[in-house]
Parts: structure tokens; sequence; C-alpha cells
């Protein structure tokens, strides 16, 4: 009877090991495959693989995302406050320099649009703000 408790807990175990091993990655995903904390390869879509315990894979999405920048106030050009609101819209081209390179590349995303809006919205009048609202 031990044995058999012993024996299903082994099956489990291994069968919690193969599942943690098998990735289905889509058309639209990347893999970032990272062996002992060691940037390996980048991973096409379809079923792959991994070493369990050793590999890590990271799963980038390459579809267009829509990212809401939060209302900024800012001042412009003639000491005007304003408040703007923005959407952002990028993709990924380089899944591995965005895993790699940047912490969490959507909050870097975000607080970049947010610094050029800010930016290039000071350097403007209230006036041009206005009538040139789509250029801007």
């Amino acid at each position: 009877m031990v044995a058999l408790a012993v024996l299903g807990a082994l099956v489990v175990f291994g069968l919690l090991i193969a599942s943690s091993a098998v990735r289905i990655l889509r058309e639209y995903e990347r893999g970032v495959l990272f062996r002992l904390g060691r940037l390996v390869a980048l991973k096409g879509p379809g079923l792959r693989f991994l070493i369990p315990i050793v590999d890590q894979m990271v799963r980038v999405d390459l579809r267009t995302v829509t990212l809401n920048v939060p209302p900024q106030e800012v001042i412009t050009k003639d000491n005007v406050t304003v408040r703007v609101t923005a959407v952002c819209y990028f993709r990924v081209i380089d899944p591995d320099k965005a895993i790699t390179e940047v912490e969490n590349f959507l909050v870097a995303t975000s607080q970049i649009a947010q610094t050029t809006l800010r930016s290039v919205l000071g350097k403007a009048d209230l006036d041009s703000l206005l009538s040139e609202r789509e250029r801007l």
C-alpha cells in the first residue's frame, strides 16, 4: 500500500515536471529562452520543449499594443496649464532586447510617452495646440 502511494506521488511529480517542459507559442508570440540565466535563443511559433529546471522561457507578444497614456498636466510655452490625454500605439520588433535591456518594456514605453508628450507640448503655445491638435 505504501509502495503504491509512493509510486503515485512519483507519477504526479513526473507529470508536473513534464508539463513544465512543454510550451506552445502562437503565431504572434516569440519565446526568449534562457538557460541557467543566460540568453540562449529566440524561439518562434510552435511546440517548444524545455529542459525542466534548467530552461526558462519568456513570452513576448508581437502584436500592436494600444497604451493609454495617463492624463498629463502640461505647461505650454505661454505659461498656460493644459490637461492632455493621449494614446500610444507600439509593437515589439526585437523580443530579446525588449526582455534583456529593459526591466519592463510596457512601463518604460508608457513613461517615455508621457515624457515626450510633456516635452513636445511644452514647446508650443496654446493657440497652436488648439489649431494643430491632430498634427501634434
